[in-house]
Parts: C-alpha cells; structure tokens; sequence
C-alpha cells in the first residue's frame, strides 16, 4: 500500500474523502464542494463542467442537474462519467472514475425541497442548456412559475440526482520539490474489493 499515513490513511475511500472535504469546509473561500465533472457525447468528444457535489454516500456521490441538459444527455448515453475536486486552500484533490445511475426518488425530493425558494422555482424556470433570448425573457418564465406554483413548487420531472459510483478513486496531495502524494483506489466492479497503490508524482 505504500506508506499510507497522516491524511491518507483509513480503509474506506469515502470516511477519507468525507474528511478532506470537512477540512476543506474550514478553509476554502467558495463552494469546498465543487467538482468539475467529465463526460463525453455521443461523438466521444469530452466535456466538462462545475457542479456541487451534494452528498458523499457511503459508497457512491450525489450531485443534482437538469435531465435535459446536454449533461445529463451525455451522462445518461455513456452510463459513466469521472470528477476531481480540488482545494487550492489544502493544495490536494479527488480524482473519481464511475458509474452513473439517476436518482429520482424520496431523496431527490427531500434535496429539492430543502434549496432555497428561488433555486427551486428556478429549476422550474430554466431549459438549461437551450438558447436563451435574453435575461428579460428568463427572468419572465421566473414570474410564470411563480404565479404557477407560489411558495411550494413540486420537483420538475425533468430535474434530479445522479449517483456516481466508483470504480477508481485517487487521492493527489501536494508534495516538497513537485514530488506529489498520490495513493490510487481501484475495483474491477462496485462490489469488488479496493486495491491501493501509490503512484509516481
């Protein structure tokens, strides 16, 4: 396993990242919980973009969008998809190759309900990813929405959960002289065993 210790140890990859990502809560300016995540179109070229990670599970992630968005087209095409963290403030990161599953259930709807007003009737608002005229016409389709559904909108069926879960989780932290840390986790399955190696800087 090669020397794992200090910020690195542990046996389950995910009490590891809930813990970098607590550390990261005290010290990071914005959003500790943002990742980019990567996927490709149906071309095979990729994609990236940021989004926040929204519950570390205890074997999977959680991240919430727009079923019509040209991301989750992408995600539900290729059934995989990959993200890294990074904190600038604890100069380390989170790099997560997986698989994507929808979550659209009691748990969508519970996170969905707990966003702020305009967030949710926002939700509502937004074909995210379609071209938009103006800010004007936006902010317009904010008003019909919210004559709609007033103070308690219901989750969209178009709007909801993936759950990503991992087949390789690696965790990189910055090192004396550019000789980084870095301690990769792979299975061949979900319900394989983890293997742990570190890596060359």
């Amino acid at each position: 396993m090669g020397d794992r210790s200090g910020i690195f140890a542990g046996d389950d990859p995910f009490v590891i990242v809930r813990r970098w990502l607590a550390e990261a809560e005290a010290s990071e300016v914005n959003d500790p919980n943002a990742i980019a995540i990567a996927t490709v179109d149906a071309e095979g070229l990729p994609d990236v973009r940021m989004v926040l990670l929204k519950e570390v599970e205890d074997k999977a992630f959680v991240f919430y969008t727009n079923y019509n968005s040209a991301k989750a087209q992408e995600l539900d095409q290729a059934g995989k998809a990959a993200f890294v963290m990074h904190w600038k403030s604890l100069r380390r990161q989170v790099r997560v190759r997986g698989l994507i599953s929808k979550e659209e259930g009691p748990q969508a709807d519970a996170y969905y309900a707990s966003r702020s007003l305009k967030s949710r009737l926002g939700a509502w608002a937004s074909h995210q990813s379609q071209p938009l005229d103006s800010r004007t016409s936006l902010m317009a389709e904010v008003a019909k929405v919210t004559a709609r559904f007033g103070t308690n909108p219901p989750r969209p069926p178009f709007w909801g959960g993936y759950r990503l879960t991992p087949v390789q989780i690696e965790f990189w932290a910055d090192g004396a002289f550019r000789l980084h840390d870095r301690f990769v986790w792979r299975r061949q399955t979900p319900e394989s065993a983890w293997e742990i190696q570190r890596l060359n800087p």
